[in-house]
């Protein structure tokens, strides 16, 4: 087998949702035992466009249909994965992600939400303040939440 750090990353979608009053949708992975909380996000189908990529992503794994798209964040943000979850997490193929975020507000009531879904990824979910996002999420997450918290002071959100 090749070695681990020479393996692609894999291509995907994420998605900042944000409620009536600026707060972000957060879920707890299923399969996170830790206190560690994580913005939708998924892979890209092929012939997918990013954008519905991050619609269908968001539906699969909160229910959620009433949206706004506010903004498609431009630089292409990734991770890798450490050292313990390489060959673990998507059959091997990835030692990471390069994601194409978006921005969204979400226009139902919280009655929409359902992560009770075909195949569920979260156990849990709530709104945050987005300044919370560094202090929730997996540490090979934060800096991507950090920039996506620049991303939505450009935006004049926070």
């Amino acid at each position: 087998m090749k070695n681990k750090k020479d393996l692609p990353l894999r291509k995907g979608v994420g998605i900042v949702l944000l409620n009536q009053q600026n707060k972000v949708f957060v879920g707890k992975r299923i399969d996170n035992a830790n206190n560690f909380w994580q913005m939708p996000q998924g892979g890209v189908d092929n012939e997918e466009s990013y954008l519905d990529a991050a619609k269908r992503e968001l539906l699969e794994e909160t229910g959620i249909k009433t949206i706004e798209i506010i903004k498609e964040v431009q630089e292409w943000l990734s991770y890798n994965l450490p050292e313990n979850l390489l060959g673990k997490i998507w059959q091997g193929k990835y030692k990471g992600q390069k994601q194409k975020w978006f921005i969204m507000k979400f226009k139902g009531s919280d009655e929409e939400v359902n992560i009770k879904t075909k195949n569920p990824e979260f156990l849990d979910w709530k709104w945050i303040d987005p300044l919370q996002l560094p202090y929730v999420a997996v540490d090979f997450k934060v800096n991507i939440y950090k920039k996506l918290i620049e991303e939505l002071k450009k935006t004049k959100i926070i």
